[in-house]
């Protein structure tokens, strides 16, 4: 399955983490744009002088990381295209031309069901889709949440259970989920 993550799941951290710590198991395949990226970056400036410039070196990894990830389309594709916020159109026209089955995003209202159904998309938030995913195919979750708790734990100095971890990086259902999750 091919996934597009907007740039609001991508930026912040845990929940970037989380998905791509569940793509990196086998779960999905992650695509993206350079666009999406970018925003990730600008939209990092409001974290202080070097929220941008750490933005840019993490989106630079993730594309390392996963180099097929990147997706383009023509001019043509995203000119075709309606949303209810034309701003997000470049996303749809990723999705489209990634081949993507589903939009991992926050903003329902930005991404109505019925105008991603004519191109064979689906729309899904962060928690709802990692928390299937956990339900179906928990071997996937698991190892990625361990590794996201222990960075955590390890970046601030705070030992973070798994539940307060994943609900403040608004994952609550999986928050649920996970949080009996014993070591590994």
């Amino acid at each position: 399955m091919k996934v597009l993550l907007d740039t609001c799941v991508l930026y912040p951290t845990v929940m970037r983490q989380m998905l791509l710590g569940v793509a990196a198991q086998g779960a999905f395949q992650p695509r993206w744009s350079a666009r999406i990226l970018e925003e990730w970056a600008r939209a990092a400036r409001k974290l202080g002088p070097g929220g941008e410039a750490q933005a840019r070196a993490e989106a630079a990894q993730v594309s390392q990381d996963w180099p097929d990830a990147v997706v383009h389309w023509p001019p043509s594709l995203e000119a075709r295209l309606w949303l209810p916020d034309p701003g997000d159109t470049h996303v749809l026209a990723a999705a489209i031309a990634g081949h993507c089955d589903v939009i991992i995003t926050q903003n329902r209202a930005d991404f109505p069901r019925h105008i991603l159904a004519e191109e064979g998309l689906a729309r899904a938030d962060a928690d709802g889709f990692l928390h299937g995913i956990w339900q179906a195919n928990p071997q996937f979750v698991q190892p990625a949440a361990w590794a996201v708790l222990e960075d955590a734990r390890r970046l601030s100095g705070q030992d973070w259970q798994m539940r307060a971890l994943l609900k403040k990086a608004r994952l609550p259902r999986l928050a649920r989920a996970l949080q009996d999750l014993g070591a590994p």
